[in-house]
């Protein structure tokens, strides 16, 4: 990766090579929505929000902002061409049937198994789970993006959550800073390693056992 790059962005450098052209992709609140930033030029898609629009665009410039135009989050957006808006109902109406291609959300721990804990810690302030019980249970693809390890050195994957669930067996990809692990019928296996780490490195940072890919040092 380039000097100056954050870790944050090349995370979502990584996830960005996931989304192909044609798809509809929802981006959760945080790291998720830096991946918007990084997709190819040649790539056609239409990003979906809980909110109520497919279709949105990159984040307006300073003070070219529309106070009616925002995402999830509540943040500014901007909207492509063919986009459409309707309200929540539909929006999660658009998530239940299944029709989301991807959706990229952040964690505070996934399991071996692809469980997904990413909307309380115990004790902290929440904002409530919004869309991401319906999200983790109905896109095509769950990719979740984070760190490997929380700031106290502990592994954010493992082998059984400690934290409430946000939904079961739901994970596909995960990418971190170190590494890009697959979540498979038969456990996690480790794809790829990110620039300065090594398969090492990453066994003894990660809380689960790992299936080393073939070929992969």
């Amino acid at each position: 990766m380039g000097m100056g790059v954050s870790v944050r962005d090349q995370i979502a450098m990584r996830a960005a090579k996931e989304i192909k052209s044609g798809m509809i992709v929802n981006l959760g609140i945080g790291m998720p929505t830096l991946v918007a930033d990084y997709i190819a030029d040649d790539v056609e898609i239409m990003f979906h929000a809980e909110n109520g629009v497919l279709g949105t665009g990159p984040t307006p410039k300073k003070g070219e902002e529309n106070p009616n135009l925002c995402n999830a989050g509540g943040l500014p957006i901007t909207v492509v061409t063919g986009a459409s808006y309707f309200d929540s109902t539909i929006a999660f109406g658009i998530i239940r049937r299944g029709l989301l291609d991807v959706t990229i959300l952040g964690a505070f721990e996934v399991s071996e198994y692809g469980d997904l804990a990413n909307w309380i810690v115990p004790k902290k302030i929440v904002s409530g789970m919004g869309g991401a019980i319906e999200l983790a249970q109905k896109a095509k693809k769950v990719i979740v993006v984070m760190s490997h390890q929380d700031k106290h050195g502990r592994s954010k994957i493992v082998k059984q959550c400690s934290l409430p669930l946000t939904a079961k067996r739901c994970v596909d990809l995960i990418i971190t800073n170190m590494a890009v692990i697959e979540v498979t019928p038969k456990g996690l296996k480790l794809l790829e390693i990110m620039d300065g780490h090594t398969v090492d490195e990453v066994i003894a940072a990660t809380g689960a056992s790992l299936d080393v890919a073939t070929g992969l040092t």
